[in-house]
């Protein structure tokens, strides 16, 4: 009945708030346009040293390599035309997998380039560990490592990481105050130090992670956009908007730091369904409240502190700095929130500067995009938990 009544209002408003309602809805939708279940995550090297050998073990998207997905610039992998080839080396088991790996190893290695200060190192494949298969809509790393024989003499290193393998997390470890950096495909390292002490200064970490933080969020971080969509459908006022920020930012600020420091470690499996649920949680009651209710903020701190949980996961992806620890993981937190006030200002741009004074904003706007995040909170809920 309740629906009948918004419909008859949207009718009666005329096909200005019809298009209205429809931006509104797109709004939710364009965010929906790429799906966490295929999100490309990045390689992580982490290089070390030991009398005359160099190591590399890499963690990695391999089922993305294999396929021969150009990873560069690519968010999702279904963005891919190989993304069929993709999702079926997903189901394939440990054993068979890691033969996939061998077999497409040397056109995957074309192009890893690692050289020191004597000559070029010529690297050979030591060990393939493939994960085992889990949910197959969500990416499952695998361990590879490659050795070579360090010249005599050598003092510094470089890494090429070659175009289409998208973004490398690099970490020289085994030393104090390592090299750590990122690249993306085409890029080359600076001059990795073999007796290290080529840490970021705090400032340099800082400014690094705020990138980091920020892209969680756009383009990556759907849940979260869902989220603070939730919050700022609830009213058209800024106070309300600010009451539900603040408690959500002091919350998942919170377990992002106990997460980050292993105090608090909570199994995705767990996390990533309450998390869908907390989606629908507060896109149902924007539907049923008119305002912000006095347990609102409460409810929205409980919800930021499995939020918070989540950031920590991508962090562990990562990896941060241990010498540089703490502006590290506020540069990510400043990332976050940039990117959260972004998805508010957009959905303040698209439809909260226009129509959030007209009488008919709440039943043919925020209802309705209310009841598309509630839907997609819910079928998230039910996939990630039995699916």
């Amino acid at each position: 009945m309740r629906f009948l009544n918004i419909m008859r209002a949207k009718l009666r408003f005329g096909p200005s708030v019809s298009r209205a309602a429809v931006l509104g809805v797109a709004l939710v939708m364009a965010a929906v346009g790429s799906g966490k279940a295929h999100e490309v995550l990045p390689t992580i090297i982490q290089l070390s040293t030991e009398a005359d050998t160099v190591r590399l073990e890499m963690r990695m998207n391999a089922e993305a390599y294999v396929a021969g997905i150009n990873l560069d610039g690519l968010e999702n992998t279904n963005n891919s035309d190989r993304s069929d080839t993709y999702d079926e080396l997903r189901a394939l088991e440990p054993d068979v997998f890691a033969d996939r790996i061998r077999e497409a190893w040397p056109r995957i290695a074309e192009g890893i380039v690692l050289a020191s200060d004597q000559g070029d190192i010529a690297l050979s494949l030591d060990t393939i560990e493939a994960s085992e298969v889990g949910n197959v809509e969500l990416a499952r790393p695998s361990r590879v490592i490659v050795t070579g024989a360090l010249p005599d003499a050598t003092q510094t290193l470089l890494l090429s990481w070659p175009e289409g393998h998208g973004t490398l997390a690099l970490r020289h470890v085994g030393v104090e105050n390592g090299y750590a950096d990122y690249l993306e495909g085409g890029e080359t390292s600076d001059p990795i130090t073999l007796q290290g002490g080529q840490a970021a200064t705090g400032w340099q970490a800082f400014a690094q992670y705020i990138p980091v933080g920020f892209d969680h969020i756009l383009p990556k971080g759907l849940d979260h956009i869902l989220f603070v969509l939730g919050l700022f459908f609830l009213s058209a006022r800024l106070g309300p908007l600010l009451w539900q920020v603040s408690a959500f930012t002091l919350a998942h600020t919170v377990t992002l730091a106990l997460g980050a420091i292993g105090a608090v470690t909570v199994s995705p499996a767990i996390v990533e369904p309450l998390i869908a649920a907390s989606i629908a949680f507060i896109a149902i009651e924007n539907i049923f409240a008119r305002g912000l209710t006095r347990w609102r903020p409460a409810v929205v701190f409980a919800f930021g502190l499995l939020h918070g949980l989540g950031f920590a996961s991508v962090l562990q992806e990562f990896g941060l700095p241990q010498s540089q620890f703490i502006p590290a993981l506020i540069g990510f937190n400043v990332g976050v929130e940039l990117g959260q006030l972004t998805v508010i200002a957009l959905a303040f741009l698209a439809v909260g500067a226009w129509f959030r004074d007209k009488p008919w904003y709440r039943p043919v706007i925020a209802i309705p995009v209310s009841v598309v995040i509630a839907c997609i909170g819910l079928y998230w809920a039910v996939e990630r938990t039995f699916l």
